[in-house]
């Protein structure tokens, strides 16, 4: 049974979110491929540089993954988070998230500094490149970093902890993968669909299934977030649930304003969708103890 979400202050981020319904979906981050590494103790602000991982590897593997569609981030245990300062064997996953071609490898590394040697570019085109062994059960990666965000810390641990005790290395506590204000988020994997407002109830469903979710789901990684919400829309229209399906072409942006979004299927089904990108509501910060601004969402105006 899911027990209520910790109490937060109303100014909070995700409170803010919840109060003003915005909307999920086109909120993911943009990866083709995801670097999950194992890092146990604590994570800052800027978790790669700033954790016990060693400072020149994390610049290293972050100017590595740039403009190669790979997105590094951490992972450890929910629960305790104890660094003993000593060697450790390190998991990691790799997953891509293309559909039709998506795959999620784990392997184990005794020198975090062994990932030197992944070509980033051939893993962002989706190449496994001899990485690992394949995982043949779904990866729930739920943020907690909450030295970025106060939001993903207390409402995201006990949800990655519930969960811990049943799905064992099926879940996994993370940094920062955006959206703070739809806290708790959680990543899966290896399809890249990010949800929002997590519960234990809801992320347990996620894992017992390889249909796709469409409730406060915030879209596939793979896209960009125009991508996102229209490949999201064009599947409750048609109650499309298979992850592998649809193909999002690269939005285009029209003379109003809008973009338009090529959706189609594999059966040779094909939609335009116009998506309108703007500000709604007002100003309010994108995570806590952030300035207050503008919070552009993506909304489908027209599916043909």
């Amino acid at each position: 049974m899911a027990t209520s979400p910790p109490a937060l202050p109303a100014a909070a981020c995700s409170a803010v979110s919840r109060a003003l319904d915005e909307p999920f979906a086109g909120s993911a981050a943009t990866a083709t491929t995801w670097l999950c590494v194992e890092q146990p103790g604590p994570w800052g602000r800027d978790a790669l540089t700033q954790s016990h991982l060693d400072t020149g590897l994390a610049a290293e593997l972050a100017a590595r993954a740039k403009g190669t569609g790979v997105r590094v981030v951490l992972i450890r245990r929910p629960g305790p988070h104890p660094d003993r300062h000593r060697p450790t064997p390190r998991r990691v996953y790799l997953a891509h998230t293309a559909p039709g071609r998506a795959f999620l490898r784990r392997d184990t590394f005794a020198d975090p500094k062994l990932l030197l040697d992944l070509d980033f570019a051939a893993a962002g085109a989706g190449e496994v490149g001899g990485f690992g062994d394949p995982v043949t059960w779904p990866v729930l990666l739920v943020c907690t970093n909450g030295r970025r965000d106060l939001c993903c810390a207390v409402l995201g641990r006990p949800v990655a902890a519930d969960l811990a005790a049943t799905h064992g290395d099926a879940v996994w506590e993370c940094t920062h993968i955006g959206g703070h204000r739809f806290a708790p988020t959680g990543l899966l994997l290896p399809t890249g669909y990010t949800y929002g407002d997590l519960d234990a109830d809801r992320a347990r469903a996620l894992l017992a299934t390889t249909d796709v979710t469409t409730d406060r789901c915030r879209g596939r990684s793979t896209w960009a977030p125009a991508g996102q919400a229209a490949e999201l829309a064009v599947r409750d229209l048609t109650n499309t649930t298979h992850p592998d399906v649809l193909r999002v072409r690269d939005p285009e942006l029209d003379d109003d304003g809008h973009w338009r979004v090529g959706v189609r299927h594999v059966d040779g089904r094909g939609w335009r969708v116009t998506v309108a990108e703007r500000a709604t509501g007002p100003d309010r910060p994108a995570s806590c103890g952030a300035q207050p601004g503008p919070v552009t969402t993506h909304d489908v105006i027209r599916i043909d």
